[in-house]
């Protein structure tokens, strides 16, 4: 009987574990979020400018060359 306690307290403490780790990932992702969408405010202006310039940006085709 005591080994059904025993096995019953490491479930409950292996799903501590791993809510604690499910925790830790949500907050990565919503950090990861988060610098992302920074990153993509910081760019829009620079791409935007770029996209304004034609094709200027683009390397020439090795065919195109002549």
């Amino acid at each position: 009987m005591t080994w059904i306690y025993v096995a019953a307290g490491l479930c409950v403490a292996g799903l501590g574990v791993v809510g604690i780790a499910g925790a830790r990932v949500v907050v990565a992702a919503r950090t990861l979020k988060r610098e992302i969408a920074e990153a993509t405010a910081q760019l829009e202006p620079r791409r935007a400018r770029l996209a304004g310039q034609g094709g200027e940006t683009t390397p020439q085709a090795a065919y195109d060359r002549g």
